[in-house]
């Protein structure tokens, strides 16, 4: 885990508060947005995505992709550590799913059908995302 990172913890309560429901079903209980219906799938400017919840940078706009998923697409993390895999076997599917390192938070899933060179494909619910535009 990249040295800068303190685990955020949060009551229940307090993410309900912090969030939005959609935010809150998306990152909180593991919720997937439909198909294509995100801010972010066909999103094309240059910057950083960060973690909804905690604010913690998660992906740069040089590693998105179009994989035509429908759901925004990235080609590795921004930094080593800052997502964690963790096994799904949810829906009778064998997948891994991703998270939020510092806070937790439940981003989308992981797959092995990506662009050269990490051969990866983040594939990441727009509602468990920010945005910071790069500064010119």
């Amino acid at each position: 885990m990249p040295d800068s990172m303190t685990k955020i913890t949060k009551t229940d309560i307090q993410w309900r508060t912090d969030l939005n429901d959609e935010q809150y079903r998306i990152t909180r209980q593991a919720g997937t947005e439909p198909a294509f219906s995100g801010v972010y799938v066909h999103h094309a400017e240059s910057g950083n995505y960060h973690c909804v919840c905690c604010h913690q940078t998660l992906f740069s706009s040089t590693g998105k992709f179009d994989s035509g998923c429908g759901w925004p697409s990235f080609s590795a993390q921004s930094e080593h550590g800052v997502v964690t895999h963790h096994s799904d076997q949810s829906y009778g599917m064998d997948r891994t799913e991703v998270r939020c390192q510092q806070c937790d938070a439940h981003l989308g899933h992981i797959f092995d059908d990506g662009p050269a060179p990490t051969g990866l494909r983040y594939c990441i619910n727009s509602v468990a995302l920010g945005f910071d535009k790069a500064r010119s």
